[in-house]
């Protein structure tokens, strides 16, 4: 109930106004203080020269967006070009034996790049999880997975496993471990996919063209096999009506956001700041408000960048990868909280929906969200902030579920089946209450993150600015503005429904002939009986 009251179009302007307001503040104070604490010495270490023209410098601190588009941008263009050029050409000789190109060009690739020790260790772990997967047990080639991953997350393993590969260049640590970790997912995802494989068994080479597609071996997004067995192996190379267009859309959409990142990275200094707790302490409570949601603000828009960027290049090889993932800003529930749509597609198929069913019963439930934040913990790495993080937004999402629960038990659901019924004010009386403790989770949720994706210092200060020293009007005044933002979220929401509901809903083939034909005549219908 709720999803389609509609609040009056004058409340719905004063929220905007204020959200916009409110973000133009909190924008203008870290504006203010980038330019003034530029040469402060934990600002200058991590800013480098950008618009000699404006005066301006850039923002730096973040390794992978300055890899992905400055340091290493032409070498990742000419590897994705090469790929796109030399599979665009094979598809068309051969169609039917593109999965094997594609596989061959990854291959050649990653030796180039990595080195014969490197490729040899990626086929090792294959091979063992490949022989695992022909027992057909997935409790045993889940923990063979588990552990090989364990492998590359964990002391002393990884860097025994990472003196393998020889040389030594600036990008070789985050290839190393991001190609070796996509590569376990992805060889646990064939083998649990071979376990429910009734007739035979998938053979070594389909993990190979799986494993060693280059848009997706280092930097993901992860394709569960089923998925990427039936389309890579998919003759038809037919497009979808008007599908090149909305691909060069989505590219130059991407493109957008990489420039308006850059324009702000001149002017917010939205990941150095809080790297500096003596800056950060002098600033006021919605600067500190306004950073933390910034920062998970722009994890988001450089998640969709980058796998945009490769789901780009997959589009074109006709492959329908994860989408990235839904934006910050239209979260308020934990249960739809993630940054890499790829990964939390494999946790709930493999993990999550496996162990929970269909998610009713509360133990189950506990069990499946402990065990999808076990397996999520030691894919990002054990350690303290790891282990903080996953503890609170497993708590979160569990706090959801009970709730939920809960109110769909007596007498709380025949109130809300009772409440279907009320008249228009009362209804949107509901929704503002809900949207109230929607804006509470809101906050909930940024908390929990910031402190993985900054710090946990940084996390702790926001939390007791807001809730203790900035009480009560600070927390107040930012509860509404997010209040206000929720409630126009939850607008956007209603009118997507309320559009989906009109969607035509075609008859069955015999209906639909019948409703076309015109009746006729008695004396023809008498002749149609005969």
């Amino acid at each position: 109930m709720g999803i389609k009251t509609a609040l009056p179009k004058s409340e719905l302007y004063i929220y905007t106004a204020v959200l916009s307001l409110a973000l133009l503040w909190a924008g203008s104070w870290i504006i203010e203080a980038s330019s003034e604490n530029v040469n402060r010495k934990a600002v200058r270490e991590n800013v480098k020269p950008g618009w000699h023209y404006f005066g301006r410098k850039m923002d730096a601190s973040d390794f992978e967006w300055v890899m992905w588009f400055t340091t290493f941008r032409n070498h990742i263009l000419f590897a994705l070009s090469g790929h796109v050029i030399f599979a665009k050409i094979c598809s068309m000789v051969s169609p039917k034996n593109r999965s094997l190109i594609y596989m061959l060009y990854g291959s050649l690739a990653v030796l180039i790049t990595m080195g014969w020790t490197y490729i040899s260790l990626i086929l090792s772990h294959c091979i063992i999880l490949y022989s695992v997967a022909l027992v057909k047990r997935k409790w045993l080639c889940f923990v063979a997975g588990v552990t090989s991953l364990a492998t590359f997350k964990m002391e002393p393993f990884n860097t025994w496993q990472e003196g393998f590969v020889t040389g030594s260049f600036d990008l070789q640590d985050v290839l190393f471990y991001g190609g070796c970790g996509f590569s376990i997912m992805r060889c646990m995802s064939f083998a649990l996919e071979n376990c429910e494989k009734k007739d035979g068994n998938y053979s070594f080479m389909d993990l190979i063209k799986y494993n060693f597609y280059l848009p997706f071996f280092f930097f993901g997004p992860v394709m569960t096999f089923d998925r990427f067995h039936e389309q890579a192996n998919n003759p038809n190379l037919t497009r979808k009506e008007r599908e090149m267009w909305n691909i060069t859309i989505h590219a130059l959409v991407h493109l957008g956001a990489i420039l308006v990142v850059d324009v702000f990275f001149h002017f917010l200094y939205i990941l150095t700041i809080p790297s500096d707790l003596k800056l950060l302490k002098q600033l006021s409570d919605w600067s500190l408000a306004g950073l933390a949601y910034s920062n998970l603000v722009y994890d988001w828009v450089k998640s969709a960048v980058m796998f945009g960027v490769i789901n780009t290049v997959s589009r074109l090889d006709h492959l329908y990868p994860p989408q990235p993932p839904k934006c910050i800003t239209m979260l308020y529930v934990f249960a739809e909280t993630h940054f890499d749509r790829g990964i939390n597609d494999w946790l709930c198929k493999y993990v999550y929906d496996y162990i929970g069913e269909n998610h009713d019963a509360i133990f189950k439930e506990l069990l499946a969200t402990i065990c999808t934040f076990a397996v999520t913990t030691l894919w990002l790495g054990p350690c303290e902030l790891v282990y903080i993080w996953s503890f609170f937004n497993c708590f979160g999402l569990n706090f959801e579920l009970w709730v939920a629960k809960l109110f769909s038990l007596p007498p709380f659901s025949t109130i809300e089946v009772r409440s279907q019924r009320r008249s228009f004010s009362q209804n949107a009386m509901s929704r503002r209450i809900r949207g109230l403790f929607n804006a509470v989770n809101f906050w909930q949720i940024i908390l929990y993150n910031v402190l993985a994706l900054n710090s946990l210092d940084f996390a702790q200060l926001v939390a007791k600015r807001l809730l203790l020293k900035g009480f009560p009007l600070s927390t107040l005044s930012v509860l509404f503005v997010t209040y206000c933002g929720v409630q126009l979220i939850k607008e956007r929401e209603r009118r997507q429904a309320l559009l989906d509901d009109l969607e035509p809903v075609p008859p069955p083939e015999e209906t639909l002939l019948d409703d076309l034909e015109p009746v006729p005549p008695p004396e023809e219908s008498k002749q149609k009986a005969e």
